[in-house]
């Protein structure tokens, strides 16, 4: 089986690296801002996005891919973070939006749900797929003002949902979690490689 990683984030590179020996890097270019406020939910929301992202590159595949006995499967992923208040938080617009992100999480347990979709073309040219999210709980401490301000002048949160990586300085800030802490990071390795197996093995 050829696997593709359906994005070009480090950070999900090196998680799947954990479970798969080889794999090709295929960022998607579908243009997440179109799912944003389509007034889904958030496990909707993320769920879409990361099929969406998926079906972006295996759709590139099969054209690649004329021979249809060639086997490959698509990893596409996406991670929200869920504001107390129930926000949809993705990637902060600019320095303003990602300090209003950080004063909503100061001191509050927040929700952050990564959704990986799968999508394989067998040897024998069928199509199999599946879809999944995990959630976890993240406790921030109460952030003052300073400590916001010098988080955002680091720049590490303005590529990253919720405006913090916990893997990185973003880990400061960080009381304590409930749930995987890879999934925070950006993908739940543990169950996609539970989900790797039953779609190999095409159970339900």
């Amino acid at each position: 089986m050829n696997y593709i990683l359906g994005s070009g984030s480090p950070r999900r590179k090196e998680l799947l690296g954990m479970i798969l020996p080889e794999f090709t890097v295929s960022p998607s270019r579908f243009d997440e801002s179109t799912l944003m406020t389509a007034g889904l939910s958030a496990e909707e929301t993320v769920k879409t996005l990361s099929r969406c992202k998926a079906a972006d590159v295996y759709n590139t595949y099969c054209k690649e891919y004329t021979d249809s006995n060639i086997p490959f499967c698509v990893i596409g992923g996406d991670t929200v973070v869920v504001s107390p208040d129930g926000e949809i938080m993705g990637k902060p617009a600019d320095r303003a939006d990602g300090a209003r992100m950080l004063r909503r999480l100061s001191g509050a347990t927040h929700q952050v749900i990564t959704a990986v979709a799968l999508l394989a073309r067998m040897e024998d040219g069928t199509e199999r797929e599946r879809v999944f999210s995990v959630s976890t709980d993240v406790t921030f401490y109460p952030l003052s003002d300073e400590e916001i301000e010098r988080y955002l002048d680091s720049g590490e949160p303005f590529d990253k949902a919720g405006a913090y990586g916990i893997q990185g300085l973003g880990g400061l800030l960080v009381e304590k979690i409930n749930g995987d802490y890879n999934n925070v990071v950006g993908l739940p390795v543990a169950k996609l490689y539970r989900e790797l197996d039953m779609l190999m093995n095409n159970e339900e």
